[in-house]
């Protein structure tokens, strides 16, 4: 039995990394793994960066600022572009191509943005915001901007993690609007948002899911109630209910984050409905609803994916001396660790070889776009004997839950010698890139240079 102590504090701590016999699962051969605490990036989770430009005349996204930020444990990023210059006519050639340039400088870093369109992002003094305004223009034109930019959401899905619906309000976060009818209730006042929200949904590839400001939006414009919300059958599937999920930008401000939630049932349908769609934010200030354990249990709750690193100051500020932040920052969004597994003794090559998985998330949240996933045989020197797809999803490895994955497998014949059995999580759209791959929350079993997570070695 193989083990390894490990200091946590000034306390050592034996846990174990071993093999042995497990009554469990008769005739398997039982190994148990080491979590790990070590911040690491993850795709399509975590504390973002914002990054925004309001003309032509804006620097493009940096590929090499993005693969510097992953030496910090981050893989998402805000990207912002303000169409002001627009108000009144077609998005110029030379944006278009700013936009392109900025989305095409993602590819191969292991990283993805949340995208949002607006046209205003400033108001001076709240007090007086009508002297900001115009914050947006007319739904007219916002659908014309809609229909140019869907070829650009087509051609770069592959690294747009999430969009926000955007385009309405100062700051695209559907308030303050001078174009669009004010504070809607019902669903007439609300007909000229969904117009725009049915175009987005249209311009965006249906892998991709689509972010409503408050989940009053999508229950008005869509006759939703909490009887309603996503079922697991439902999830996950081209349709309308499962692509619109919500993000909170003034996440714990007071009782009702300063109105992006109407009551306890607007509170409960985001919770059941982020199940199976992303739920991510930002906090704007400081209030007692910003305490640790409440901030903690909340994003349990609604499933939090991901949240500003950088606002508001005060509550980062909070959780860091509080020491919640480091909590937060590895637990937004999905955290798969390994505790367990059972695979066949003294396997065969050409005979069945069972596996047996415990995959713990420790998230918040679980994976929401399509990920691929499979175990893969390897030989001594790495190389590629044979995969196999998993029969199990991981966007239904929910979080706080155990997922244990049983499957059976036939190695290949004519095969001998060591053998090492991989779990591959890999994007579907970066299938040979690790940067895009999930890595396990354990120690000693990831590889950078495959995106591979070590299962269990044997011999033949």
């Amino acid at each position: 039995m193989k083990r390894h102590c490990l200091l946590f504090g000034f306390v050592f701590i034996l846990l174990c990394a071993c093999t042995e016999n497990d009554d469990s699962y008769p005739g398997l051969q039982k190994v148990t793994y080491t979590s790990t605490d070590e911040n690491f990036p993850n795709p399509e989770r975590g504390l973002y960066s914002g990054t925004s430009f309001e003309s032509e005349d804006g620097a493009a996204v940096s590929s090499s600022v993005l693969k510097s930020n992953r030496k910090m444990g981050r893989s998402l990023y805000m990207l912002e572009c303000w169409l002001k210059p627009f108000f009144e006519s077609d998005i110029s050639e030379a944006y278009l191509a700013l936009i392109r340039k900025s989305l095409q400088a993602y590819r191969g870093t292991g990283a993805k943005c949340i995208l949002r369109f607006g046209y205003s992002n400033d108001i001076k003094d709240l007090k007086h915001p009508e002297n900001d305004a115009p914050f947006d223009t007319n739904e007219e034109q916002v659908l014309r901007h809609i229909a140019q930019l869907k070829p650009i959401l087509q051609e770069y899905a592959d690294v747009i993690y999430v969009m926000q619906a955007g385009f309405i309000g100062c700051w695209g976060e559907w308030h303050y609007t001078t174009a669009f009818p004010a504070s809607p209730t019902t669903y007439e006042e609300y007909l000229p948002r969904k117009r725009v929200t049915d175009a987005l949904l249209d311009a965006l590839p249906a892998t991709r899911q689509l972010e409503l400001r408050t989940p009053a939006a999508k229950m008005t414009m869509y006759g939703y109630s909490i009887a309603d919300t996503i079922t697991r059958a439902e999830a996950h599937t081209p349709t309308t209910k499962a692509r619109l999920a919500g993000h909170d930008d003034c996440f714990l401000a007071d009782a009702t984050d300063q109105g992006t939630l109407r009551s306890k049932t607007d509170r409960e349908y985001w919770s059941a409905e982020s199940k199976y769609v992303i739920i991510g934010g930002e906090t704007c200030a400081m209030s007692t609803y910003c305490k640790c354990d409440n901030a903690i249990k909340t994003m349990e709750d609604q499933h939090y994916s991901y949240l500003n690193s950088s606002f508001d100051p005060n509550v980062l500020n909070y959780w860091s001396k509080n020491s919640c932040l480091n909590e937060i920052r590895l637990r937004l969004g999905y955290r798969f660790v390994l505790t367990k597994g059972y695979f066949t003794q003294n396997p065969s090559a050409g005979d069945s070889m069972r596996a047996v998985l415990y995959i713990n998330n420790a998230g918040f949240a679980s994976v929401m776009n399509p990920r691929d996933a499979e175990l893969v045989l390897t030989d001594d020197q790495g190389e590629v004997l044979s995969s196999w797809p998993l029969e199990s999803d991981p966007r239904y490895w929910m979080g706080g839950n155990t997922t244990v994955i049983d499957q059976s497998i036939e190695l290949p014949s004519g095969i001998s010698g060591s053998c090492t059995l991989w779990l591959n999580l890999p994007d579907p759209d970066y299938r040979t890139n690790p940067l895009y791959s999930i890595r396990l929350a354990n120690e000693e079993v990831w590889d950078e240079e495959t995106g591979f997570n070590k299962l269990h070695t044997f011999e033949l």
